[in-house]
């Protein structure tokens, strides 16, 4: 390898060839959906690779029930209408999450009320959650974002005795644990998602979960049409079980595939290990990237585990010796590390409560809906990015490290320890690489 970095003339040190792209699709994928093939049977509530899925899943995370549905934020809409979110209520999220999280909230007619995170974290903290509770506020819906478990006993602390529901964005973090239990259901309720980035990847899915048989209920029914379902199936049939057509309630048509089905079933047989092998290499690199003077690996609180589903890592500029504002910093190693080879994303870059659709709460000088059915409270200030400060602050001072395409749960640990290697070369050299960049 040629002492010269990238951006000065040198030759990449890492092949683009070298990452092994995500999801990994082997035999096992194969044989099931063939399977599914095979039956000739393609959907439907009571199908047997949905309900053999749900029955494996709710085993995987503990939970009482599980229900496959279309998509992880159809997965975290019925988890707060199936908890009692109703229009207008508030709903609390964090400032830092995918938009998924807060428009499953606008999803149920209910109002985001975003609340600042730990930056050293990007968890959201109950006493931040406390002092934003409102009269209206009906859930709380944290996210163990990037696969880190939240701190679930003080969430609930918060919700007990309020009239509240704790609600489980668990998106990103599959097998992730909080005190020894795994996270999803631990709440009223809660949603995973099966995009193909997921470290459980499927395509396009999600999973409802609970341990409360009233709410498992509902949203059996909120996911067909408000319709009650019987879990009847007729392999000679199967497209013509009994069913009732008269809908209840308003419902959607949330429910997953076959095909979906299958395919998460195996990937699931096979998450444990690879999970574990994914938490040894972020291990390693951890280690490695701790040494770096101003560089900060992804931090797990005490009784929580994750399952590193993205790997965020902080720059200090003062403390790497360097006077410049973080952004510079962050943008240039950004660009260095890209030019080695390794794959590094931003992945967000500012609080969601900048994002477009929030800033126009306000449409032609009045309150859109469902803003509009709250006039007490002023969301130009709940909405005002500053507002955010330690959001943007993470932001503006972090890269990620590997991408959706080559997640760090996809890579061999021989490409993990270049990346070490790689990391610490190019940040030996953060001055000039600075310096470059300006």
């Amino acid at each position: 390898m040629s002492g010269r970095l990238a951006i000065f003339g040198g030759e990449p040190a890492l092949s683009r060839s070298a990452h092994r792209i995500w999801p990994i699709l082997g035999e096992d994928a194969r044989r099931a959906t063939a399977r599914v093939l095979e039956r000739g049977v393609l959907s439907g509530a009571s199908a047997p690779e949905c309900v053999a899925f749900e029955r494996e899943m709710a085993a995987f995370v503990s939970a009482k029930h599980a229900l496959l549905t279309s998509s992880g934020t159809s997965a975290l809409h019925l988890a707060l209408v199936a908890a009692g979110v109703r229009a207008g209520d508030h709903v609390l999220v964090p400032a830092y999450s995918f938009v998924a999280t807060a428009l499953a909230v606008i999803h149920a007619g209910a109002i985001p009320i975003f609340v600042d995170v730990d930056e050293t974290t990007g968890l959201l903290h109950a006493d931040d959650a406390a002092r934003a509770l409102t009269p209206r506020t009906r859930a709380i819906m944290p996210v163990h974002v990037h696969g880190c478990a939240f701190d679930v006993g003080r969430f609930a602390d918060l919700c007990e005795g309020r009239r509240i529901a704790l609600v489980e964005d668990a998106a990103q973090a599959h097998g992730a644990m909080w005190r020894g239990r795994p996270v999803g259901a631990l709440g009223r309720a809660g949603g995973f998602s099966l995009q193909s980035s997921k470290n459980l990847g499927a395509g396009e899915g999600g999973v409802f979960v609970t341990n409360d048989d009233a709410v498992a209920a509902e949203a059996l029914r909120r996911r067909s049409f408000g319709q009650p379902i019987d879990r009847d199936f007729d392999a000679e049939r199967p497209l013509d079980a009994a069913r009732h057509t008269a809908s209840e309630c308003v419902g959607w048509m949330y429910r997953g595939t076959e095909l979906t089905a299958a395919i998460a079933r195996a990937g699931l047989a096979r998450l444990a290990e690879r999970t574990e092998a994914c938490r040894q290499n972020a291990a390693l690199l951890s280690s490695a990237l701790a040494e770096l003077p101003g560089v900060t690996p992804p931090i797990v609180p005490d009784g929580a585990t994750s399952v590193h589903h993205k790997f965020r890592v902080k720059l200090d500029p003062s403390a790497a010796g360097l006077d410049v504002p973080p952004r510079v910093l962050r943008d240039a190693m950004m660009h260095a590390l890209a030019a080695e080879g390794l794959e590094v994303v931003l992945w967000q870059t500012a609080p969601l409560p900048a994002q477009p659709v929030f800033q126009a709460f306000q449409v032609g000088g009045g309150s859109s809906w469902p803003w509009s059915t709250d006039a007490a409270t002023d969301f130009a200030a709940a909405y005002d990015v500053a507002a955010f400060p330690r959001t943007q602050r993470l932001l503006d001072g972090s890269i990620v490290l590997f991408s959706q395409s080559c997640p760090l749960i996809a890579q061999p640990r021989d490409v993990v320890e270049r990346y070490a290697e790689i990391f610490g070369r190019v940040w030996r050299a953060r001055g000039d690489v600075v310096a470059a960049a300006r």
